[in-house]
This record gives C-alpha cells, sequence and structure tokens, in this order.
C-alpha cells in the first residue's frame, strides 16, 4: 500500500531515486505476443530525456533502457517485464549545502514528516526522473492498443505563462509536435514560448505552463463506475505526475458557464455508429468512453528549484537564505509530454483489458 504502483490488471510499480544506481519499472498483466525491441522503447525515452535541448535541464543522462525479464526473441512473454535505466551522471554534491534545508515547494518537509528520513540527493524518489519508468512501460501500452483498436495518444504544449496556442487541438500532429523544442505544434507560438523559456532561464527563475492531452480513437464502453470511473482514473494518472496542480477534461471549468441546452452533446448516428455533433463531453460520459475523441487538459506550476534566493527553514527550525545548485528546467513542460502521453495510455490499456475481461 506504498503508493509505488498504478493500474489494476495492466499494472505497473516504479522503483530507484534520482541520485540512486538507477530508475526502474516492474510491468505485470501485459498480454503475451506483443512485439517490442529495447529501441522502441528507447526512441520514447529520448523524448523525455535531461539535455535534449537548449531550454531543458543541462543535465546528461543517456537514458539508456535494459529490459531484465518478460520479453524474449522480440516478444512479451506474458510473465513480468522488468526494466531499467541506470544512472550515469549524477553530481550528489551539488546537494550537500541543502541535505538540512527544507527548499520551498519541494517534497523535502513532507517526506521527512511522513517517513521520518529522506534522501536529499537530487529529491531522492520525489524528483521528476522517476517518471522515465512510466514512459518506459507506457510504450507497451501504447502499441497494444495501436495494434489492437487503433488508439493513439497526442499531447503537446498548449501553453506557457500567458503565452497560449491557436491551435485547432484535433488536427494537431505528432509530426507538429515534434518540429520545435518546446513541442507545440503552432510554430509562430512556439518561437515566443522558448524566448520567454530562455528569459525565465537567464533570471534564474522558472514558469509553468499547461499541455493539452488527446487520446483518438477510444473504443466506447472503457470505464468502471462509480468509483473507477475512466476520467477519473486519467485525473489520478495525471496529478501523479510531479508539478501538476491541475487537470481537467472536455469543457471543464469553462462548461460551468454554459447552460444544458448549449453544453449537451446531441447523438446522431454514423455509418451506423452513435456519435455525438459536439463533444464537450470529452470523450466520457458517465464515467464511460462514447467512441469520440477523449481530451484534457493538465497544468504544470513552475519548477521549484530556482536560482534566485529564497528564504526557507532549516531541519532545526532556523530561518535560512537559499541558494540552489545542480540542474534544472526553467520550464518542465516540453519534458512532460510524453510523460502524459505514457500516463493516458497506462489508464486506457487497463481499461481496455478489463472491458475485454468482463465481456468474454
Amino acid at each position: 500500500m506504498a503508493g509505488n504502483s498504478f493500474g489494476q490488471i495492466f499494472r505497473i510499480t516504479t522503483f530507484g531515486e534520482s541520485h540512486g544506481q538507477g530508475v526502474g519499472v516492474v510491468v505485470d498483466g501485459c498480454p503475451p505476443g506483443i512485439e517490442i525491441t529495447a529501441e522502441e522503447i528507447q526512441k520514447e525515452l529520448d523524448r523525455r530525456k535531461p539535455g535534449q535541448s537548449k531550454i531543458t535541464t543541462p543535465r546528461k543522462e543517456a537514458d539508456l533502457i535494459h529490459i531484465l525479464s518478460g520479453v524474449f526473441e522480440g516478444q512479451t512473454t506474458g510473465t513480468p517485464i522488468a526494466m531499467i535505466a541506470y544512472n550515469q551522471e549524477f553530481e550528489s554534491d551539488d546537494y550537500l549545502n541543502l541535505k538540512d534545508l527544507y527548499r520551498p515547494s519541494h517534497a523535502d518537509f513532507t517526506y521527512e514528516a511522513k517517513y521520518g528520513i529522506r534522501d536529499w540527493r537530487g529529491s531522492g524518489r520525489a524528483s521528476a526522473r522517476e517518471t522515465l519508468a512510466r514512459v518506459a512501460a507506457g510504450v507497451l501500452a501504447k502499441k497494444y492498443l495501436k495494434q489492437r483498436v487503433n488508439t493513439e495518444f497526442i499531447s503537446y504544449v498548449e501553453q506557457v505563462g500567458n503565452i497560449k496556442a491557436k491551435t485547432d487541438f484535433e488536427k494537431a500532429t505528432l509530426e507538429q509536435v515534434e518540429s520545435n523544442i518546446i513541442r507545440c505544434p503552432d510554430q509562430k507560438t512556439a518561437e515566443k514560448m522558448i524566448e520567454l523559456v530562455e528569459k525565465i532561464r537567464s533570471e534564474g527563475d522558472s514558469i509553468g505552463g499547461i499541455i493539452r492531452g488527446m487520446i483518438k480513437n477510444v473504443p466506447a464502453g472503457l470505464g468502471e463506475p462509480v468509483f473507477d470511473k475512466l476520467h477519473a482514473d486519467l485525473g489520478k494518472a495525471m496529478l501523479s505526475i510531479n508539478a501538476v496542480k491541475g487537470f481537467e477534461i472536455g469543457s471543464g471549468f469553462e462548461g460551468s458557464k454554459l447552460r444544458g441546452s448549449q453544453h449537451n452533446d446531441e447523438l446522431y448516428i454514423q455509418n451506423g455508429r452513435v456519435r455525438t455533433k459536439t463533444n464537450h463531453a470529452g470523450g466520457v460520459v458517465g464515467g464511460i468512453s462514447n467512441g469520440e475523441t477523449i481530451y484534457f487538459r493538465v497544468a504544470f506550476k513552475p519548477v521549484s528549484t530556482i536560482k534566485k534566493q529564497q528564504k526557507t527553514i532549516s531541519r532545526k527550525k532556523q530561518a535560512v537564505i537559499l541558494e540552489a545548485a545542480g540542474r534544472h528546467d526553467a520550464c518542465v513542460l516540453p519534458r512532460a509530454v510524453p510523460i502524459v502521453d505514457a500516463m493516458a495510455a497506462l489508464v486506457i490499456m487497463d481499461h481496455y483489458l478489463k472491458h475485454k475481461a468482463q465481456n468474454l
């Protein structure tokens, strides 16, 4: 019950710390016969890894994935899949001056309050480095769902600070998302976002924003009311990502301004299939997918570690001035895009397998 596992049938358990030996994942309940290679997983990890562009942390980690079990002759065997990426470039000495301090908006105080001890090296288990394990597991889910039901996952940076993309999200493509280092399909807006992040970085500060997530070609009928509603599990998945402070699906908070006559999605038949003329529901009604595109937004706070001086307290409850060292992102959003995709895939995969098990 330690909170390190996610999913019921397709279940992952992650392990490792930022400055420990490595970070990894055990995937249980993965169907056999999925063709997979370390290279396929590596391709997605490279989208998340540090040091990939001028606006990400300069820490250089290859995040080289090693498959330890559960894959034989290029296929999943149905047994637990264990994967690990060993840490190579970690400078724990950067954190020596922080081991007796509580950094503002970090998990230093809360981890110590919970466990009575904390790994102060690069935030330990609270580090976003743990998310590489989720991305690795998500590759398996994405491939299975793509082959079985043609489900696709496309997320992108929609907003950085007050700069917002004007893209019609339903028309966004993976190629557009990957065409620039901020991962925004609106090229002109992407340039403005990059300029803002560079400015913020030069000031020793950080900035947050919003990632738009989409899941296309989701079969109708996925979701387990009442407590395991599909959008509830998506919300939990996204809120479990480091730095996430908000989640909304469909019309979200804007929908609260509408009347029922404006918000209701009218039903009709298209080629024998039930469709809706609008999609204010975001593809989920009554906690169950209706076959329309699922879309949602995820709000990320500014990265907590900044180079500006900050007031805080020590473990001895003394007031001190913090001057943080280390290598950190000024804006985490570009690297968070594949994490959002992965968590969405893990949720859909788990619900798809539960649906198939219930409806043999």
